[in-house]
């Protein structure tokens, strides 16, 4: 068994590090093909003055001026050594500027992964609960509705009425100018970006989880305990979703990299300081050294989640695990 286990984890090893490979090559070469002057990311405007001697200098300098096969040889080869480069639109070490901003997204992203959790399950028992009812047809009314409009549209909508118009929230930035320590201003700061990413991904999986129920609610194991006179709330509470679980969970490790997405739209829109808002800075600026330490980052978020979602399933599910097993009983039959 334990050997199983072994081969099982090594083989998800060895697709993690080629999932991994193939991104940062993808990455690498897409990003280098692009159009766009690197250079004026670096220099600014005195790309424009400078004469072709300079500007061959500066690419070499930069390493620019080799073939893209040689510029990624060199780039994998000090990667495994930790260095992932400078930034060229900050002039700092690019790990430098990642620490200084993932925090932000990690505090937005992780609350508004949090009250999707835990929202969307509850959503999904309150209409499960009141099938048919006038509670569940307006959820899922709504739902629909708000979960058709672009992140990037709410969010405009949001900034100008509560912004523009009635001045009560700010509409950019994680916190004012000089109270970067004070809590209750990033908290301000944060309520505008979060609505945008709870209110985009709420209903969506509220309503999964509303038709998961209704199929446990109609299986016959729970008719079987209606008639024998026990109570709705224990049977969908401690029975029902107990059984969803394991696909809930599945489908909410993969949601992260959903939720991520919709966190790097909300914090371009809200110019706040985050990974997104740095992985659309360098995409704009060419700033290629921090534009594969960000997809390479985003990348492994998403592998990760994937793979979690399927070992959960796995480890959770004892039909998925008996599955992946060989019937025994079956073949000693067949003898």
């Amino acid at each position: 068994m334990r050997g199983e286990q072994v081969l099982y984890y090594g083989k998800k090893l060895l697709i993690f590090i080629i999932s991994v490979w193939v991104l940062s090559l993808v990455t690498f070469y897409v990003s280098r093909l692009a159009p766009g002057d690197p250079l004026i990311s670096y220099y600014g405007e005195r790309v424009e003055k400078m004469s072709p001697e300079e500007r061959e200098w500066a690419e070499e300098k930069m390493g620019l001026n080799e073939k893209i096969s040689v510029q990624y040889a060199r780039w994998i080869r000090q990667a495994f050594h930790g260095n992932f480069g400078i930034s060229y639109k900050y002039k700092m070490d690019v790990l430098e500027v990642l620490k200084s901003r993932i925090g932000n997204t990690l505090v937005l992203g992780g609350i508004g992964f949090l009250v999707i959790f835990f929202g969307s399950l509850f959503l999904g028992v309150v209409c499960a609960w009141k099938e048919g009812g006038w509670t569940d047809r307006m959820i899922c009314k709504v739902g629909t509705v708000i979960s058709c409009v672009p992140e990037f549209w709410l969010a405009l909508v949001l900034i100008l009425v509560f912004s523009v118009s009635l001045r009560w929230l700010p509409s950019s930035g994680a916190y004012a100018v000089g109270r970067e320590n004070n809590i209750m201003d990033r908290i301000v700061h944060m309520i505008l970006p979060l609505t945008v990413i709870v209110t985009e991904h709420l209903w969506y999986y509220g309503y999964m989880i509303r038709n998961k129920m209704l199929d446990e609610i109609r299986a016959e194991y729970v008719l079987l305990a209606k008639a024998k006179g026990m109570k709705k709330s224990r049977i969908m509470l401690f029975h029902c979703m107990r059984n969803i679980m394991p696909a809930y969970l599945s489908i909410m490790a993969i949601s992260v990299a959903h939720i991520m997405g919709g966190t790097y739209v909300v914090e371009t829109v809200f110019s706040y300081p985050g990974i997104g808002t740095l992985a659309y800075e360098s995409a704009r600026y060419k700033d290629y050294n921090l534009l594969m330490v960000v997809s390479l980052l985003s990348g492994i978020i998403v592998i990760v989640c994937n793979m979690a979602a399927q070992i959960i399933n796995e480890r959770i599910d004892p039909r998925i695990r008996i599955s992946r097993q060989p019937d025994m009983q079956e073949v000693r039959e067949y003898e």
